[in-house]
């Protein structure tokens, strides 16, 4: 059977279970499959990568709700008044 490898760096749970800190720093910050008898098992992702994909994920639902509002009225707001008002109310 074949997989998809959606990683350019792999290694095998074993490489893993020898040096784990190792093997993510040879990513050189990219995340690595890990290969479980040369099937993908999971991907080890470094913390900079998973921050970027999970505001790259933020971003395109923020855009999902951009492209629904499209063609929906407007409403003109003052910042400064809205910022008056929070005051005003102790927020």
């Amino acid at each position: 059977m074949t997989y998809a490898m959606l990683a350019d760096v792999a290694a095998s749970v074993t490489d893993l279970k020898k040096d784990p800190m190792g093997t993510i720093r040879d990513a050189g910050g990219e995340a690595v499959v890990i290969l479980n008898r040369n099937e993908p098992a999971f991907y080890a992702v470094p913390p900079a990568l998973y921050e970027a994909m999970l505001e790259m994920i933020d971003d395109v639902r923020l855009a999902e709700i951009v492209r629904e509002r499209r063609g929906e009225p407007t409403v003109r707001v003052d910042i400064d008044a809205l910022i008056e008002e929070a005051d005003a109310n102790g927020k």
